[in-house]
C-alpha cells in the first residue's frame, strides 16, 4: 500500500509558510516570484487546503453523496475545455448556499446549495461554473497575476481578494494594509473571471447534456432571494457576485440554444432525500417524508419513500422501515443507493447469511459504489471473516486511495488477526486522510516497532520521515 496523500503532503514541506495567510484560512503560498503558478504548485496549494478541510467537522465524509457529486462533476469535466484535468468534488455539511473552487481541481459544494437547487441541471450549472474557474486558473491568476517583492505582500493581496468576495467590510481593512491600487485591479479582474466562467460553464453544461437554461434561472432566483435575507446575503452571492449584467448575458446566450427537456436523474432526488434525512432529527425527518408522500404535490415519490425508510431505520424502527421500503424492493437491482439501503435494513434485521449473499451480489452489480463495500466489509468483520473482509477492501483501496474509511476497516481487520504492524500502518493512512497529522506519525512509530520485515520497515521509515518534515514545516507557520 502507498499513502498517496503522504506523497502530496511531502510537497508542502517545500513551501514557504506564512502566518498572515494562515490566520485568514488561506492556502499557504510558496515562491511567487514568477508570473503564474505551475500545475504542481496549484496542486500543492489545493492539497494543503484539502488537508485542513478534511480535518474540519463540516467535511461530509459520505461516500454516496460525494460519489454522486463526482459522477456529475466528471460528466461535466469530460465536456470541458480541459477534459484531462484531475478533479475532486466534495461536500460540506453546511446549510448556507455556497460552492467554491480551489487550485488544483478541488471543488466544494455545501449541502445547502444541493438542497436549494430545484433541478439537477441547476446543480450542474454551479459545478460547470466552478470547473471553469479551475480550468482557466482563475484562482491561481488572482494570487499570482503580478510580480511582488515579498511573500508578505502577496499574502496581503490574496487576503484582500478573498475578503472582498466574502465580507466587504473586512476587505476594506485588508486594503488599507496593502497596495490599494494593485488590489483594486485584482478585484476588477475577478468580475472578468465570473463572466468567463459563466460563458465556458454554459458551453460545458450543454455539451454534457444538461439544460443550460438552468444557469440564468438559478442565478436570478438567488438574486431575488437577497431581498429576503436583508444583511445576511447567501454565501454564494458574496463569493460569486451575481449582477443583472451576468444574468442578462447568460439568458441571452441560452436563448440561442434550442429547447430540450432534460429530466433529473433518480440519484439527484435520492441524494437530496438522504441529506434531509441526515440533517433533521429522526422524528422530524419521519414527519417530513410522511407529509411529502401524503401531499404528493412535489418531489419524487421514490425518493420520498427512500427518505422515509431511512429516517425510520435511523430512529430504530426497523420493522416499519422494512415495510415502507417494500415498494422500493424492485429497484434494488437497478439503483445502487436503493440497494445500499436495502442492505442496511437487512443488516438491522440480523439476517447474516442472507445479507452476506445480498451484498455479494450487490457489489458485483455495482462495483463502483463504495457505500456497499463499506457495509459488506463491516458485515464480514462482524461475522469474524477477517480475511474475506481484507480481500473485499484490497481492491477498493486501490480504486480509492484517499478514502479514510477504507483504511479504518482494514485496520480493524488486521487488529482482529493480530497483524499489529499492518494495523498501525493502515491507521496512519486513516489519520492522515482525516487531517490528524500527529496521530498518523504516532501510528507509524507504532508500526515501526511492531515488525521486523526489512522492506516494510524501510517503507514506514520513509513515510515517517516525510510526515515529520511536513509537521515541522507546519509548526513554523
Amino acid at each position: 500500500m502507498k499513502i498517496y496523500m503522504l506523497i502530496a503532503l511531502c510537497g508542502f514541506a517545500t513551501l514557504t509558510f506564512n502566518s498572515l495567510a494562515h490566520a485568514e484560512g488561506l492556502p499557504d503560498l510558496g515562491d511567487v516570484s514568477q508570473e503564474s503558478l505551475t500545475p504542481q504548485q496549484e496542486k500543492q496549494i489545493g492539497e494543503q487546503s484539502m488537508f485542513e478541510i478534511r480535518a474540519d467537522k463540516s467535511f461530509l465524509d459520505d461516500a454516496e453523496v460525494n460519489d454522486y457529486l463526482n459522477n456529475i462533476g466528471y460528466q461535466l469535466v469530460a465536456n470541458s475545455n480541459e477534459p484531462s484535468q484531475e478533479f475532486e468534488f466534495f461536500t460540506l455539511d453546511n446549510n448556507s448556499i455556497n460552492a467554491f473552487a480551489l487550485p488544483g481541481g478541488f471543488i466544494g459544494v455545501n449541502t445547502g446549495l444541493i438542497l436549494t437547487a430545484q433541478s439537477e441541471s441547476e446543480l450542474a450549472s454551479v459545478l460547470s461554473h466552478e470547473i471553469a474557474h479551475v480550468t482557466q486558473h482563475h484562482i491561481a491568476r488572482m494570487v499570482a497575476g503580478q510580480k511582488f517583492d515579498s511573500i508578505t505582500t502577496m499574502a496581503a493581496i490574496a487576503i484582500a481578494i478573498l475578503a472582498a468576495r466574502n465580507n466587504p467590510d473586512a476587505a476594506q481593512t485588508a486594503i488599507i494594509g496593502a497596495q490599494a491600487g494593485s488590489i483594486q485591479r485584482q478585484l476588477n479582474f475577478t468580475r472578468t473571471h465570473e463572466m468567463e466562467a459563466d460563458r465556458l460553464g454554459l458551453i460545458t453544461l450543454q455539451k454534457a447534456g444538461f439544460d443550460p437554461r438552468a444557469m440564468p434561472a438559478f442565478f436570478e432566483r438567488l438574486q431575488k432571494a437577497t431581498n429576503l435575507f436583508d444583511n445576511n446575503v447567501p454565501s454564494y452571492l458574496r463569493t460569486h457576485p451575481i449582477t443583472s449584467e451576468r444574468i442578462a448575458d447568460t439568458a441571452s446566450r441560452v436563448q440561442q440554444i434550442p429547447f430540450r427537456f432534460v429530466a433529473d436523474s433518480l440519484n439527484f432526488h435520492l441524494v437530496r432525500a438522504k441529506l434531509r434525512a441526515m440533517q433533521k432529527n429522526s422524528r422530524d425527518a419521519i414527519t417530513y417524508f410522511n407529509g411529502a408522500l401524503g401531499d404528493q404535490k412535489h418531489g419524487n415519490p421514490i425518493a420520498q419513500r427512500y427518505g422515509l425508510a431511512m429516517a425510520l431505520l435511523n430512529n430504530g424502527q426497523i420493522k416499519q422501515s422494512a415495510q415502507e421500503f417494500s415498494p422500493l424492493q424492485k429497484y434494488t437491482a437497478q439503483n445502487p443507493m436503493i440497494a445500499t439501503l436495502a442492505g442496511a435494513i437487512s443488516k438491522a434485521h440480523k439476517r447474516e447469511p442472507a445479507t452476506i449473499n445480498f451484498y455479494r451480489t450487490a457489489t458485483q452489480n455495482f462495483p463502483q459504489h463504495r457505500a456497499l463495500f463499506y457495509d459488506y466489509a463491516e458485515l464480514l468483520i462482524q461475522d469474524q471473516r477477517f480475511d474475506d473482509a481484507l480481500n473485499v477492501l484490497e481492491l477498493q483501496v486501490l480504486k480509492h486511495p484517499n478514502d479514510a474509511h477504507l483504511y479504518d476497516l482494514q485496520a480493524r481487520s488486521y487488529a482482529a488477526l493480530g497483524k499489529r504492524q499492518e494495523q498501525h500502518h493502515a491507521l496512519a493512512y486513516h489519520y492522515t486522510l482525516q487531517g490528524n497529522l500527529f496521530g498518523a506519525i504516532e501510528q507509524l512509530e507504532l508500526a515501526k516497532s511492531a515488525g521486523k520485515n526489512y522492506f516494510k520497515l524501510s517503507a514506514i521509515e520513509s513515510e515517517l520521515k516525510k510526515l515529520k518534515a511536513v509537521a515541522a514545516a507546519m509548526q513554523k507557520r
